[in-house]
């Protein structure tokens, strides 16, 4: 008797998992912005995620595995996802969360534009494809306009150019280094970068009572999230969790209508589709050579 049931049930508990983090980074993330700026959120995230991470590392034994040879690496990858992250944080306090949720998942395909430029990627005609539907997919969303066009907007859609960046790098590092040893130096590293950048007017917000458990929540779900995410992906294809991971939207366009009293709007939706479609073109086209393997945003 075949085991895909199974697996299919697996990859969605654990998708459970990585919708309710990703959902809840969102939430806490506008519900600080009124006490701390962004750099001041990735600077107390970070504090969050290398203690985790350390804690993680002593339990099993694996400090051996992290490696200092490829610190410009590194540095480069986390630059960008620092950069994107700061970006995403500030879109959600100014845009709908639906709207933000849909412009992140053209991430995967900013993936196939860059890739051939720094990983030597062939751009087939189908990827090609894949890539003009996610951009008709972000010209629905955005409805670009004197009316629909503001910094929220282009925030939201510069992360993913960012989150693509990310992406990028951490497949480049996972060829030569541990998850162990990538997550610590992301931690720490962001920790260094978003102290500077808080503290570039010599000012930083300390957190209060009120702040300090959904700067907790934003740090916990930031890994959660991805270690739920990466054993989706491992228990079952791609072609499986991202039409699971695909329902983020119309939940977090809930939570946004119950809790900040946002519309749901139908062309959101419908660029979301889109966008959806062409990222599942992509996926099923790199499963004709050989097995997929997705590309997952690291927030």
């Amino acid at each position: 008797m075949s085991d895909q049931p199974v697996q299919i049930g697996r990859a969605a508990l654990w998708m459970i998992g990585a919708i309710t983090s990703f959902s809840a980074m969102a939430i806490a993330g506008r519900e600080v912005s009124f006490a701390l700026d962004t750099f001041e959120i990735m600077l107390y995230r970070s504090v969050v995620g290398v203690c985790v991470v350390a804690i993680v590392l002593t339990a099993t034994g694996q400090w051996h595995q992290v490696s200092r040879q490829r610190l410009g690496s590194h540095l480069i990858r986390n630059a960008a996802h620092f950069t994107g992250q700061n970006l995403w944080f500030f879109a959600v306090t100014a845009i709908p969360l639906a709207q933000v949720f849909a412009l992140e998942f053209t991430s995967p395909l900013w993936v196939i534009l860059i890739s051939p430029f720094l990983l030597g990627e062939r751009l087939t005609r189908t990827r090609s494809l894949a890539a003009l539907g996610g951009f008709i997919g972000i010209l629905i969303v955005a409805r670009p306009s004197p009316e629909t066009m503001n910094i929220g907007v282009l925030t939201a859609a510069a992360s993913a150019v960012f989150f693509a960046l990310t992406n990028i790098f951490t497949k480049r590092l996972t060829r030569v280094e541990s998850t162990g040893s990538i997550l610590l130096w992301l931690t720490t590293m962001q920790l260094v970068m978003g102290f500077l950048a808080a503290g570039y007017d010599g000012d930083i917000t300390l957190p209060d009572l009120t702040t300090l458990p959904w700067l907790i929540l934003i740090g916990l779900a930031g890994l959660t999230a991805h270690f739920c995410l990466t054993n989706a992906l491992a228990v079952a294809p791609a072609t499986v969790v991202v039409p699971i991971d695909f329902t983020r939207l119309p939940l977090i366009a809930v939570l946004g209508m119950l809790l900040y009293n946002e519309p749901l709007d139908i062309w959101v939706f419908c660029g979301a589709i889109v966008i959806f479609a062409a990222n599942y073109m992509n996926i099923m086209d790199a499963k004709q050579p050989k097995q997929a393997r997705a590309t997952c945003t690291a927030r």
